[in-house]
């Protein structure tokens, strides 16, 4: 059974369809990535799988349970984890606390424990702790334990955010954009590190990226996009060299850049107000 199936996913926002029958297929222990232009729907399609949006048409699978329209802490109790395009830590609270504060849904503890320190409260935050502490040596944090998130450097913030995805123990790990702006040392690094965490975590990792030397060191199978729509599917070297890729990255000649150009401006503008107009109601 896969561990993650969307079928005919289709996601509208007003009149704009921003993704249209999109379906993939994710085992157990695979790297996908899935790859398009700036306003190809990528983060659309996150954002359906970990519950931010509801679909308006299909289905998302994990485990072969239907999670479609769940709560995104929902979601994560089934065992998908993400982290965002743009970083959404808590800037104000430390770095070991960002991720202490994933640990909340399997703590285990009640209120009352808490508030009279019972020997099981005690045990179990001395075992988060202990935990947390763990994964920021992983990502080298370690010696930021205590600093504000805030005051990271942005690289470090970006691997402090993939740590707090971890802390949950997530099954499917999805990371939108996990390079951006890194320096191609910083990449290396990244690609490196992310594939011990497969290995030691066993986490499967669904991947948005732009940077084709990640792409194509990591990811096992990608799925390109452009519109909404799947263009191309298959192993990286393949999905970049076809042309319909190349064509949605680069156009076909001035004139047909240029409509393209007109054409995603236009749908960037509309999806930004549609989803401004769902975000007041």
């Amino acid at each position: 059974m896969p561990l993650l199936e969307v079928k005919d996913l289709t996601m509208v926002f007003g009149g704009l369809k921003a993704v249209s029958n999109f379906n993939l297929t994710v085992e157990t222990g695979q790297v996908v990535g899935i790859i398009g232009p700036n306003g190809a729907g990528k983060t659309t399609v996150f954002n359906v799988i970990s519950g931010i949006y509801r679909p308006t048409h299909g289905r998302v699978l994990v485990e072969g349970r239907d999670v479609t329209g769940l709560r995104p802490f929902q979601v994560n109790k089934a065992g998908v984890a993400r982290t965002f395009q743009n970083l959404r830590l808590f800037a104000n609270l430390s770095v070991i606390d960002n991720v202490k504060v994933a640990f909340h849904q399997a703590c285990g503890y009640r209120v009352g424990d808490a508030l009279l320190w019972s020997r099981g409260f005690k045990r179990v935050e001395a075992e988060m702790e202990d935990r947390a502490r763990h994964l920021l040596e992983v990502f080298g944090l370690l010696n930021r334990a205590g600093h504000p998130a805030s005051s990271l450097p942005y690289g470090e913030q970006k691997r402090l955010e993939i740590a707090r995805a971890l802390a949950g123990r997530p099954k499917l790990l999805l990371l939108d954009e996990p390079a951006a702006g890194m320096n191609p040392n910083e990449v290396a690094e990244l690609v490196g590190l992310l594939g011990w965490v497969k290995s030691e975590f066993g986490v499967t990792i669904l991947l948005i990226e732009h940077r084709r030397d990640v792409v194509r060191n990591f990811c096992q199978w990608v799925v390109a996009m452009d519109f909404g729509e799947v263009i191309a599917a298959g192993p990286p070297g393949e999905v970049q060299r076809d042309p319909r890729v190349i064509e949605a990255y680069l156009g076909r000649g001035d004139e047909v850049g240029t409509i393209r150009d007109r054409k995603l401006s236009g749908k960037l503008r509309a999806r930004q107000g549609a989803e401004g107009n769902i975000a007041q109601g």
